[in-house]
């Protein structure tokens, strides 16, 4: 968007190079991300290689900047499901209109796998901002464990030394029917929605939608979280893309968008 007073904000889980099919989706992601324009973009389940990664090759189809970390959530098939994830990293990733003015990659709680968050200040013509992009656990034998992510993730959110908003744009896994997401302290972006939106992100009619999830199904897990600053930041419009062209659907999961006025 043109006016640095207000952002557009867009996360999306893009699958990785699941299904054998990331080749045809990747130019939908592409086309909508075009299509929205989008001032910052979280991304999760991202795929990496020595030589490139999704994040760069959709900033590179806006003009913007893009970061990526690797993450062992959800792993990486091994041995690879299809010939074209051998070598291939699993990552979060964020895509920027403007540049980055550091990238870290944050440690979280996590038994027995890797996992952290990608945390960026962007270089905002007003000024920094600081933008955290996650995932957490989504197996119900590990909800005290995503508890604690979601805590970390807020501290993250929460420790921006700055006037302007701190987001994050993650995959959280569950809806605020979790305790441990109505403890949260954040603004929730999809409050500007209209009252009969449909909020569902992870959606059991998505002919890709996972079958290891099913407690999932039918949810909104996708978030855009924010604090709002001094400079009162207010969400003024959300909603969730349920583009499927010609009956494909880009990913697994629908993307959110959210308007945030600061």
């Amino acid at each position: 968007m043109s006016d640095p007073s207000t952002l557009r904000l867009l996360t999306w889980n893009v699958w990785w190079r699941f299904g054998g099919n990331w080749r045809e989706r990747q130019p939908a992601i592409a086309a909508l991300l075009g299509r929205e324009n989008p001032d910052l973009v979280g991304l999760q389940e991202c795929w990496g290689t020595a030589e490139t990664n999704q994040a760069e090759e959709l900033a590179a189809g806006l003009g913007g900047h893009a970061a990526f970390v690797r993450v062992g959530l959800p792993p990486a098939p091994n041995p690879p499901e299809y010939a074209d994830q051998h070598g291939v990293e699993m990552g979060l990733g964020l895509v920027s209109r403007w540049p980055l003015a550091t990238v870290a990659a944050e440690p979280m709680p996590s038994e027995g796998r890797e996992l952290v968050a990608l945390r960026a200040v962007v270089e905002h013509p007003r000024g920094p901002l600081q933008v955290v992009v996650g995932a957490t656990s989504w197996e119900p034998d590990r909800v005290d464990e995503t508890s604690r992510q979601l805590a970390e993730l807020e501290r993250l959110v929460l420790a921006a030394d700055t006037a302007r908003p701190s987001f994050l744009l993650a995959d959280l896994n569950y809806d605020f029917d979790l305790p441990a997401m109505q403890a949260l302290r954040l603004n929730d972006g999809w409050a500007a929605a209209p009252p009969a939106a449909d909020p569902r992100t992870l959606s059991s009619t998505n002919r890709f939608a996972p079958p290891e999830a099913t407690a999932q199904y039918d949810r909104r897990i996708d978030h855009i979280l924010f604090t709002p600053g001094s400079t009162d930041a207010r969400a003024t419009a959300a909603r969730i893309l349920r583009d499927e062209p010609g009956g494909f659907p880009p990913s697994d999961h629908y993307p959110v968008v959210v308007d945030v006025e600061f």
